[in-house]
């Protein structure tokens, strides 16, 4: 008992010996303000290596971003305490089918059509508030009800949370996993074969799979089709955006600086063609004459609006 003391001794003594102490309390303000708490002092203590590092990352690229570098910049959030790899084992699990393009049309839009300069389609009321998804990977869940609800807004009049909790535990047969991953596609067809998904009220949010408990008396909503807007090709999803509604999009999240984004337009060259994320397009405009779309995530502890630059987007 007395080595494990000592090897206990050392080992956080030369591990805290990284630690600022300059950031002591900032670190229990950052605990306090997202009811953190950890196992033991090892565990508190990795953590706040992990928290330090992404303060490092941010403020050095706030510091670029005063120097006009960087045409956003970044500030710390809940996920502070985590590395990419969890916060992506988590979070991005948008899982793309083979067969994507087997079974469904591809939208290509008009040709020359005339759009409206900026679309916001928070301002007309088709968009809900940001739902937090929590350590689930149901982002494609959340992208699915997103543009469900704006399409059950334009046709009804009426804006109504629908129920991604439906999805998680619903449409595993579709090829969807629940939390740990899916895509919007697999659960619209869900909605189409189902006629229909409950609301948010009715059907909550848990954040973790369960049994499903769809109730068709509390049918909240329905689809009838969906299309496909050809990968790269934004012309199309700008004429997509402006004239049908929200969009589900899948976009490359693995870049801390999208983890930690605050304001500006987002722009990372880091950026793959790999997608592993899935979000919804409510707008596109311009900001400091750069073009950026307009995207609803469920990062931020209470979700967050970003603003994407063109060609970042796919």
């Amino acid at each position: 008992m007395m080595l494990w003391s000592l090897f206990f001794a050392l080992l956080f003594g030369a591990a805290g010996a990284l630690l600022s102490a300059d950031l002591d309390q900032h670190w229990h303000m950052w605990k306090g303000k997202h009811n953190k708490s950890y196992q033991d002092q090892v565990d508190e203590l990795k953590r706040r290596q992990i928290w330090e590092k992404n303060l490092q990352v941010i403020t050095l690229h706030n510091l670029e971003a005063s120097m006009g570098m960087h045409t956003f910049v970044l500030a710390m959030n809940h996920l502070g305490d985590l590395t990419p790899e969890e916060i992506l084992a988590s979070l991005a699990q948008t899982r793309v089918p083979l067969d994507l393009h087997r079974d469904s049309s591809e939208f290509a839009g008009s040709s020359g059509a005339v759009l409206p300069d900026s679309v916001d389609w928070r301002q007309q009321g088709y968009v809900t508030d940001v739902k937090n998804q929590g350590s689930c990977g149901s982002c494609w869940a959340f992208s699915a009800v997103g543009a469900l609800e704006g399409q059950l807004k334009k046709t009804h009049g009426t804006l109504v949370s629908l129920s991604a909790q439906n999805l998680v535990d619903c449409s595993s047969k579709y090829g969807n996993k629940g939390c740990s991953g899916g895509f919007m596609t697999q659960a619209f067809q869900y909605v189409i074969d189902n006629q229909g998904i409950d609301s948010d009220i009715s059907y909550p949010y848990t954040g973790q799979n369960g049994q499903c408990m769809y109730n068709p008396a509390l049918r909240a909503a329905n689809c009838s089709s969906y299309g496909l807007v050809a990968q790269g090709n934004e012309d199309a999803l700008k004429y997509a955006v402006a004239t049908i509604g929200p969009i589900s999009v899948a976009i490359d999240a693995t870049q801390p600086t999208f983890v930690f984004y605050h304001t500006g337009v987002y722009d990372d060259p880091s950026c793959s063609q790999s997608v592993n994320h899935g979000v919804l397009v409510v707008g596109y405009g311009t900001m400091n004459g750069v073009d950026y779309w307009l995207v609803k995530n469920r990062y931020g502890e209470h979700g967050i609006f970003i603003a994407c630059k063109i060609s970042k987007v796919l």
